[in-house]
C-alpha cells in the first residue's frame, strides 16, 4: 500500500462501550474503561501506520442526556485519562487538540485539556483530535453566529461569504477534513459528527463493539479505503487522474 492509498485523516466514532459491558453482565462503566484501552491501541496503531491526523469522538453534545451518574463518571474518566496519557503522547510526538464546547466542563477537566494541549503543542508526528461535548450542528450554528456578528458590525459583506470563508470558522482546520470515517458498534450513522467536514469522506462501518476494536479492524478499514476511487463529484480519466 502506497502513501497515496493511505488516508491522511481518520475520524472514529467509538460506539458500544455500554453494550459491551451489559453483554458480559457488567456495569456500563466497565465498558467505558475498556474503551480507553481500545482508544490507546488505535492511537498506537495510527502512529505506526503513519496517519497524519486521528479524530476520536469522545463525548457528544447529546451524551449529556445519559444518567447523571454515567455522565459524571465519563467526565472523571476523561480527566484521569488525559492526565495519565499526557507524557506518553508527548514522547511519541503526538499533538493533542480538543474541540467542542468547554463551557460546561469542570475546572479539573478544563485544566487537564489546557495542560495536554500546551505540553504537546510542538509535537509533529501525529495530530490527535478529541471531540468532547461536540456536535456537528452546534459547530455549524456557532460558525454562522460568528459570521453574522461580523456582518452586523460592518466588517463583512454577505456576498463575501462562501464555503472557503465558512471553513475558517470551523474548529477543524480547513485543510484537514477526514478522508476515512470509521464507526464501531454496528450502527450506520454519523451521529452529528463532523457534518460540515465529511461531505466527501469515505464511510466504513464495523459490527464489533468499541472495546473489541483492534489494529486488524483498523487495517481492514484502511484496506477498504485504499480500494475505493474518490471522485469528489468529478470523473477519473483513463490515466486514473481526477478530471
Amino acid at each position: 500500500m502506497t502513501n497515496r492509498d493511505m488516508p491522511k485523516h481518520i475520524a472514529i466514532v467509538m460506539d458500544g462501550n455500554g453494550r459491551w459491558a451489559e453483554r458480559r453482565g457488567l456495569n456500563r462503566l466497565n465498558g467505558h474503561k475498556e474503551g480507553i484501552d481500545a482508544a490507546r491501541r488505535v492511537v498506537e496503531a495510527c502512529i505506526k501506520k503513519g496517519i497524519d491526523t486521528l479524530s476520536l469522538f469522545a463525548f457528544s453534545s447529546e451524551n449529556w442526556r445519559r444518567p447523571p451518574s454515567e455522565v459524571q463518571f465519563l467526565m472523571t474518566l476523561l480527566v484521569t485519562s488525559i492526565n495519565s496519557e499526557r507524557a506518553s503522547l508527548f514522547e511519541n510526538g503526538v499533538r493533542v487538540s480538543v474541540i467542542g464546547d468547554r463551557e460546561p466542563f469542570s475546572i479539573d477537566l478544563k485544566e487537564a485539556i489546557r495542560n495536554i494541549e500546551n505540553k504537546t503543542r510542538e509535537c509533529d508526528r501525529m495530530h490527535l483530535v478529541l471531540a468532547v461535548n461536540y456536535g456537528g450542528k452546534w459547530e455549524i450554528a456557532r460558525a454562522a453566529k460568528l459570521i453574522a456578528e461580523q456582518v452586523v458590525d460592518g466588517s463583512l459583506l454577505p456576498e463575501e461569504i462562501n464555503e472557503g470563508f465558512f471553513d475558517e470558522f470551523m474548529q477543524l482546520s480547513p485543510d484537514s477534513s477526514p478522508d476515512l470515517f470509521i464507526r464501531a458498534g454496528g450502527e450506520h450513522r454519523l451521529s452529528n459528527y463532523y457534518l460540515w467536514q465529511m461531505a466527501y469522506t469515505e464511510l466504513y462501518f464495523v459490527d464489533c463493539l468499541w472495546p473489541d476494536f483492534h489494529e486488524n479492524h483498523l487495517t481492514d478499514a484502511i484496506t477498504s479505503y485504499s480500494n475505493r476511487q474518490r471522485r469528489f463529484g468529478g470523473l477519473l480519466g483513463d490515466d486514473g487522474v481526477l478530471c
